[in-house]
């Protein structure tokens, strides 16, 4: 029997959606619309925003969340521990965050993905320079 907190992390389902009026730039809570793209429950959206915004609070502060600090977070998040792994690891499948020395950090991969598959589709499949992306 696996550990969900040793579950392979291999990819996230994002929702994408070409509707202009569906922008996550336009959204009055763009972090939170983000969420809804990667959790397909309210609730879990709201505590994978909450966990980001904790991430990205103990990182600034030089103080970044421990990996074994994980009983601290369920309460912090009150979620179960079946349920923090695994919005966890979908947070880590998106490139999101990640865990380098047994910390978590914010991460730019999500970004260098999203930006990647926008060049590819712009200069292989519509055939335009890279440029004018």
């Amino acid at each position: 029997m696996s550990l969900v907190k040793n579950a392979p992390r291999t990819a996230t389902t994002i929702v994408v959606r070409s509707d202009s009026n569906s922008r996550i730039s336009h959204s009055k809570d763009p972090y939170y619309t983000l969420m809804r793209r990667i959790f397909q429950e309210d609730g879990t959206a709201v505590r994978g925003q909450k966990f980001l915004t904790l991430v990205e609070e103990r990182q600034a502060a030089g103080n970044a969340i421990q990996t074994d600090e994980w009983k601290n977070l369920l309460e912090e998040l009150q979620i179960g521990r079946a349920s923090f792994y695994a919005m966890r690891n979908k947070l880590l499948g998106a490139g999101l965050i990640s865990i380098k020395d047994k910390e978590y950090r914010l991460s730019g991969q999500f970004s260098k993905d999203l930006l990647d598959m926008a060049r590819w589709w712009w200069t292989a499949v519509l055939n335009q320079p890279e440029e004018s992306l």
